[in-house]
């Protein structure tokens, strides 16, 4: 899966599933809350119905009034009783002080009745029934609803996915569609630009003709499709590439390159500033450090003003090229590595050519930095050395 297709489908997933998995979270809260106040108000209507038997003991008692009384003990509920002034009277509850009907409500560790008892049984103006709250219905509804947003999260991540490969499949055809596209063009030009480089050679070296601007215009057309033929094979093939590490003279390297785009750089107008310190090696795969390279002068070329100046500097930390040209606005320089992202659409171009230094620069674990100011120009580092 491409890099595209990927940020395609995480994002695609976090809209999906953050939007699903609020959504059930919301209900799942609606939903323990109800059950809670369900289940509380069916031991609360328990509670009450044990207060009426207590009530009618109290008034059996009341009736048959015997020297020697036996309050009535239930072993599940605690109860007492309280005069009209609601001082304690007798009880097995340690509460002697009567709170209000709300007061015990809020108490979430135990179920209270508060009753008035009419006549006054055995002098009792008030009825205290109270038990500890039975959390075991609740913490049993409390693992319903995690098994079930648990299961939940697990089908909508899958579902989530499957949508999700569905949404990328028309980017990943489009993607698929135009590299063949690029095989087929590469492979098409391959013989036309190697012809016409070969005996643009031939008549440079022999001097069967003076070399003349118009000849030094299809040098500077064959090299550029050169290049960009270059580009697009390295592209399509970078994945099954074998790279051949070698310890390469990155000075010389650059050197030769320069002299590559020299006859670009002069048809604009171009200073070239060089400065390269000599015996600079690296580990490095030969036709990737040309990709890197010829990328880095080409971008200073092409998006240099007439008469510019480009400024490269070579040393054993870092390579930087700098020109003074249109710049990148400040919002595109986090995507302008990005491939076919082209931060000034006036320019030709593809969109690859800091899409492959990018690439370079993570195979061998260098660091890629872009500064730039719009109409300012802009630079470009490789450091070697982190």
């Amino acid at each position: 899966m491409l890099k595209s297709e990927k940020k395609s489908l995480i994002r695609f997933l976090l809209i999906y599933l953050g939007s699903t998995f609020l959504l059930f979270s919301i209900s799942a809260w609606i939903f323990y809350n109800f059950q809670k106040h369900h289940l509380l108000d069916e031991q609360r209507e328990a509670l009450k119905y044990q207060a009426l038997e207590i009530k009618q003991e109290l008034r059996t008692l009341h009736q048959t009034y015997k020297p020697i009384l036996h309050y009535p003990i239930h072993p599940s509920v605690d109860s007492a009783i309280y005069d009209l002034e609601k001082q304690y009277i007798y009880g097995t509850v340690s509460e002697t002080k009567l709170l209000d009907k709300k007061e015990y409500m809020a108490n979430e560790n135990k179920l209270y009745n508060l009753s008035q008892v009419h006549p006054y049984y055995l002098g009792a103006a008030f009825l205290l029934v109270s038990k500890e709250l039975n959390e075991v219905p609740i913490v049993e509804l409390q693992k319903h609803i995690a098994l079930f947003l648990l299961a939940a999260v697990i089908f909508f991540s899958l579902l989530g996915f499957f949508l999700g490969k569905l949404f990328v499949a028309p980017m990943r055809d489009s993607m698929e569609s135009m590299n063949h596209f690029i095989q087929d063009t590469t492979h098409e030009l391959n013989t036309p630009i190697s012809t016409i480089l070969t005996n643009i050679e031939m008549l440079e070296t022999f001097g069967k003709c003076e070399k003349n601007e118009g000849l030094e215009r299809i040098e500077i057309a064959s090299k550029t499709l050169s290049r960009i033929y270059d580009d697009l094979t390295y592209l399509n093939l970078n994945h099954n590439y074998y790279r051949h590490l070698e310890t390469l003279d990155m000075s010389k390297l650059t050197k030769e390159r320069i002299i590559y785009f020299s006859v670009m750089a002069e048809s604009k107008g171009l200073k070239l500033e060089v400065n390269i310190d000599p015996d600079i090696v690296l580990e490095i795969d030969k036709n990737d450090a040309t990709r890197l390279v010829d990328n880095l002068i080409s971008n200073a070329i092409k998006y240099n003003k007439p008469k510019g100046i480009l400024k490269l500097t070579l040393t054993k930390e870092s390579l930087s090229v700098i020109d003074t040209g249109i710049g990148i606005p400040k919002k595109s320089l986090d995507t302008i590595t990005c491939r076919f992202k082209r931060a000034n659409k006036s320019e030709g171009g593809f969109g690859i050519g800091l899409d492959i230094v990018n690439q370079v620069v993570n195979n061998y674990g260098f660091a890629l930095e872009v500064h730039s100011k719009l109409g300012e120009g802009t630079e470009v580092v490789v450091k070697w050395e982190k």
